[in-house]
Formats: C-alpha cells, structure tokens, sequence
C-alpha cells in the first residue's frame, strides 16, 4: 500500500529541511551530527523511492490483469 500524496509532499519537504541542516550542520557541528542527518535524508528518500516502486508495480498488475 503507497503513501497518500499529502504524506508524500510532507517527506519531501522534510528531506528539503534536513539538507538544509546538513549543510549548515557540516560547517559548524561535529562530524557525527551530520553523519546522522545525512542518515535521515537517505531514510525518508528511501521511503519515496520504494512507494514509487509500490506505485508503479500496482500499476503493472493492474494492467495485466
């Protein structure tokens, strides 16, 4: 089951906010902070990406069936 498009806006404007942090992170924090950032930006891509798959694999058994 996909993500609804409203979760979906909101991941990616809180992926938009960590690179933000990170940018700034990098600059003055020490390396494991944005270490960790940079964790949670690939987490939440990761999420887009896989609902992507679900969508486009929903869509594939849709027009096979």
């Amino acid at each position: 089951m996909k993500v609804s498009k409203q979760v979906e806006d909101s991941v990616k404007e809180a992926i938009t906010n960590l690179r933000n942090a990170l940018a700034f992170a990098a600059r003055t924090e020490e390396p494991y902070v944005a270490k960790h950032i940079a964790d949670k930006i690939m987490d939440l891509d990761m999420l887009i990406q896989v609902n992507n798959l679900i969508s486009h694999l929903e869509e594939h058994e849709t027009r096979t069936d």
